[in-house]
């Protein structure tokens, strides 16, 4: 990414990171490396990274493949009234499937990740009580 502020990186396996919040992982014994997670608009980035990443585990296992390590790179901007101008993700996989899976999956992770999908959609935040 492009190394704003707001950037962010959630990895596991043989792509973990060195350096981060180490993280408990479904899919990994050694967990998930995530960071940097200093902002609210690093969180929210972080959500939608380690969403793909959990989701590139399953659905690879789903679609008869193993993945050996994941690195998902997240990165958006916010105007001046602190509204998102967009979030943009990048996944690195490491695995010996073919091109054609990696891309299968892919394609699969922008359509069935549950955080990006609810991004898209939109929200609202309400104050309790």
């Amino acid at each position: 990414m492009d190394g704003s502020v707001f950037a962010v990186t959630a990895t596991a396996g043989t792509l973990r990171a060195a350096e981060g919040v180490l993280l408990r992982h479904t899919w990994t014994e050694e967990g998930v490396v995530a960071g940097p997670a200093t902002n609210g608009a690093q969180l929210l980035h972080l959500s939608v990274a380690l969403c793909l990443l959990n989701d590139a585990y399953r659905e690879s296992e789903r679609l008869g493949f193993h993945l050996d390590g994941v690195e998902v790179a997240v990165d958006g901007g916010f105007d001046a009234e602190w509204r998102s101008t967009g979030i943009r993700y990048r996944i690195t996989l490491d695995s010996d499937a073919t091109p054609e899976e990696h891309a299968r999956l892919l394609a699969v992770l922008h359509e069935v990740a549950e955080i990006p999908r609810a991004l898209r959609a939109g929200t609202t935040v309400t104050r309790m009580g």
